[in-house]
């Protein structure tokens, strides 16, 4: 990773993305706070989330904006958008204000898709390919670091100051990420000439992906394995209560000891994908996550300490792999629809698992769904390790 934060451009780079990123995550959980708060209700906190998630079904719109434009600029823009679009919350005072709470999460996660094909776009620019491993290991740490306490200092904030006070903080990241991008010396080529239909120029995305067998590949495992990835996020509280009986507050200990195995393996990440290949290292992420989600069914602590350690370092190995093939694998001109293309398949199988997982566990016992999400999450991790085409040096 010295050799990517030696490069000026780069620095500036991991620098915004970690600050806007730290930024998004306190706001995330007071703004469901703030929701709560307000109305008694927990379906309305539970709101917030969608609200953040809904617009990734424009991400294909996104994407093929990033590629029409120089993606700096684009994400300059972007980030002072964001940062007048937060700026509302300060008007929130009752009940009847909770509307601009759900009308800023929109435009947060139309923001997220735009951000997410432009930066994943200019990071494919900025760096030769031997480099992108390194560049998304450490951003993914970064980001599974900032897990471990950017919610705790967005909760404290709104709990200290009010919910005011956490959205300047995210004014702020988002004002100073922008600045930093304008310091920025990375020379863009210009974005290829705009013909033929918007549609076709959208699915040009989806055609490389399907046409790219490797990362198609890796693709559809990915999204066969968040298909029950997602069951997690409501199988953690069984976990917590009917297997260990513990109360529900212990969930946070999970997820912290979650949090530091999610850092070991997005910092382990990239020396992994030059030794092994993307598609062997996603492979056996998934079989490491598969693992881990098997001993959570036990009753004892510390096995299942080891499990939610496992469960967490396995997900960076599968998120950098994918991102990294993506990269590498796609012409410039399409890096934003293409990465649209996989975020769709790949969270819109993870939101259809965490509304499922929610529904199975009040009809079957929490350790048969767990053996369900390891069984395929090792499936997918298996077909994708046999696959010829994810051999290091096999032709594409």
């Amino acid at each position: 990773m010295r050799r990517v934060l030696a490069r000026r451009d780069m620095r500036l780079y991991v620098i915004a993305q970690t600050l806007s990123m730290f930024g998004d995550t306190a706001l995330w959980l007071a703004l469901a706070v703030w929701a709560k708060s307000l109305t008694g209700s927990s379906a309305a906190a539970g709101m917030v989330i969608f609200g953040i998630t809904a617009p990734g079904v424009f991400a294909p719109l996104s994407g093929l904006l990033a590629d029409r434009v120089r993606r700096r600029p684009l994400l300059i823009v972007t980030n002072l958008l964001t940062a007048a679009a937060v700026l509302p919350l300060l008007l929130v005072h009752d009940r009847g204000d909770v509307w601009i709470i759900y009308a800023v999460t929109l435009a947060y996660g139309f923001s997220f898709t735009v951000l997410g094909a432009g930066l994943s776009g200019l990071l494919a620019t900025m760096l030769p390919e031997d480099e992108l491993a390194d560049a998304n290991g450490l951003i993914q740490t970064a980001r599974e670091g900032l897990r471990l306490f950017a919610p705790l200092v967005g909760a404290g904030l709104y709990a200290a100051l009010g919910g005011a006070a956490v959205a300047l903080l995210d004014v702020a990241t988002f004002v100073i990420a922008a600045g930093l991008l304008a310091m920025m010396r990375v020379v863009e080529p210009a974005p290829e000439p705009r013909s033929g239909r918007l549609l076709a120029g959208i699915a040009d995305g989806a055609r490389h992906l399907r046409q790219t067998i490797p990362l198609r590949q890796l693709t559809v495992a990915s999204g066969v394995a968040l298909l029950v990835i997602g069951f997690s996020e409501t199988l953690t509280f069984e976990v917590a209560g009917s297997g260990l009986g513990r109360d529900p507050s212990f969930v946070g200990v999970l997820v912290s000891v979650q949090g530091i195995g999610a850092v070991a393996g997005a910092a382990t990440a990239a020396a992994l994908v030059r030794r092994f290949g993307e598609g062997h290292l996603a492979g056996a992420g998934m079989l490491v996550f598969s693992l881990g989600v098997t001993l959570l069914a036990s009753a004892s602590l510390p096995v299942v300490l080891v499990g939610i350690t496992l469960f967490g370092a396995g997900i960076p190995w599968i998120v950098v792999a994918l991102f990294t093939l993506l990269q590498r694998l796609t012409p410039g001109p399409l890096q934003g629809r293409t990465f649209s293309a996989v975020e769709v398949l790949v969270n819109t199988p993870q939101t259809v698992s965490i509304a499922l997982g929610a529904l199975l566990v009040a009809f079957v016992d929490y350790r048969l769904l767990l053996g369900l999400e390891a069984a395929v999450v090792a499936a997918a991790g298996a077909w994708l390790l046999t696959r010829r085409e994810q051999r290091v040096g096999a032709p594409h």
